[in-house]
């Protein structure tokens, strides 16, 4: 969990060292600590990514027609009754991601390409962080059921994930063990060892290659991000965490067993709403499993993997318990929106309004590793600019209609984009630019995209 890390924060000491000599350097705005940064008046804006391994069973997920008078399909009538502050979307995909498809949950927010060469770019949750730490405790959160989280540092590092509910309520908030004397004289410890740890790095940097020294200099990006953590973590220490009800604490403190999934989905749902009502984070991660592991159901009868039940063979069985995961994941999400709108923000107004929430995938059709027509739905953000109550289709005028009767049709629009302009990145694009991220390029965005 990134709670700690802050790429836009530039130590002055640091850049100094870095630039190997004492010229002086004009102060900058991201030399301000981030509490000297908080007076902004300008509203809360939040967003939240949750991911779902493997696509969707298509044939019961697909909805058929454009516009405001679509009905939902059989996987998606969980979110009825949130139609008004929902916008489903198809046709959308990641040109880099049609490559290979270990890459989908990689490049779901990055839309990076990703060769045997390549490394990975910034996700737009870490771009918008660099806006939103300059007002709150941590940068951002990371949830994942296993260590494969969706975000990306600008050097293609992918940030480590938290996973035990109870682990990621104290890390949010609770006091440090020893109290904040030693877990102070702690943090300066580790800062005087990375900066002795720098200062022998550069003396080795002398006597390396050119390739080593392109390792070295990622290696010394980690190190310089570890220190920019550190000092982040000294300056909040004597700010006070915010108060918790007890009904909030018991709700949210606790583990759950994997065998109760839906109980588990929930409570990492109620932390993530009990960040943004705090204001502790205004930007979240939640992954439901990688590619290759995503977990099994038992409560509803699920004993396969996700990653298994998505290689079905046209098992009919398979397909109808692969529903049934679709279902049952959007029923989870449908509860995160519930709770959005039920919970109120510091100024009493519902949270949803104020916040972006994106559920999908990185590939549509998991059978056969399809990964055009993603499975896509924006929700919230209706204080933002937002306009919800339509079925985005960017298939349309490009295809001879959806064929849900011919598998083989259908599959083959998950596998080969009906629209080559539609990409991901022109969704993520305008998100960035509803949470004041300055840019009109993202990814491989080509457009932004209009909601």
């Amino acid at each position: 969990m990134n709670f700690q890390s802050q790429s836009w924060l530039l130590n002055r000491r640091h850049a100094l060292k870095a630039l190997g000599s004492f010229i002086s350097l004009p102060f900058l705005e991201c030399m301000v600590p981030a509490r000297a940064a908080a007076n902004a008046t300008a509203a809360p804006r939040r967003s939240a990514f949750i991911y779902l391994a493997n696509g969707a069973y298509s044939l019961n997920y697909q909805i058929t027609k454009p516009g405001r008078d679509y009905e939902f399909s059989r996987s998606l009538k969980p979110l009825e009754k949130h139609r008004d502050f929902i916008t489903p979307i198809s046709g959308l995909h990641h040109p880099g991601g049609l490559s290979h498809h270990h890459n989908c949950i990689s490049i779901w927010l990055t839309g990076g390409r990703l060769g045997p060469s390549d490394k990975n770019t910034i996700s737009v949750d870490q771009k918008m962080a660099e806006i939103t730490a300059k007002q709150t405790r941590y940068p951002s959160m990371e949830i994942a059921l296993t260590q494969e989280s969706l975000a990306w540092t600008a050097d293609g590092v992918r940030l480590p994930a938290m996973r035990r509910c109870s682990e990621i309520f104290a890390s949010l908030f609770e006091e440090p063990k020893g109290g904040k004397a030693a877990q102070r004289r702690a943090l300066r410890h580790k800062g005087s060892v990375l900066d002795a740890n720098l200062a022998e790095v550069r003396r080795l940097e002398q006597k390396m290659g050119t390739a080593d020294k392109g390792r070295l200099q990622q290696y010394l990006t980690s190190v310089r991000e570890a220190e920019i953590r550190t000092q982040r973590a000294d300056e909040w220490l004597d700010t006070p965490l915010p108060s918790i009800s007890d009904a909030d604490r018991k709700r949210t403190n606790r583990d759950i067993p994997a065998t109760m999934a839906g109980d588990y989905f929930r409570t990492v749902y109620d932390l993530m709403v009990l960040a943004f009502q705090t204001d502790v984070t205004r930007v979240a991660t939640f992954s439901l499993g990688g590619e290759g592991d995503a977990f099994s159901i038992p409560e509803i009868g699920i004993t396969e993997s996700r990653h298994q039940l998505s290689h079905h063979g046209g098992d009919a069985g398979y397909m109808e318990k692969l529903t049934n995961y679709d279902t049952f994941a959007i029923e989870q999400f449908s509860y995160f929106l519930t709770r959005l709108t039920e919970t109120k923000d510091l100024e009493g107004k519902p949270l949803l309004g104020s916040t972006m929430a994106l559920f999908g995938s990185g590939m549509s059709y998991g059978h056969s590793h399809g990964n055009a027509n993603l499975p896509i739905v924006l929700a919230g953000g209706s204080d933002l600019g937002l306009k919800h109550g339509s079925h985005v289709d960017f298939n349309q005028g490009h295809f001879n209609g959806y064929q849900l009767d011919k598998p083989a049709e259908h599959y083959g629009l998950c596998s080969r984009p009906a629209n080559s302009d539609a990409h991901m990145s022109n969704l993520l694009l305008l998100m960035a630019q509803r949470m004041r991220v300055e840019t009109d390029k993202f990814g491989d965005s080509n457009k932004v995209v209009t909601l």
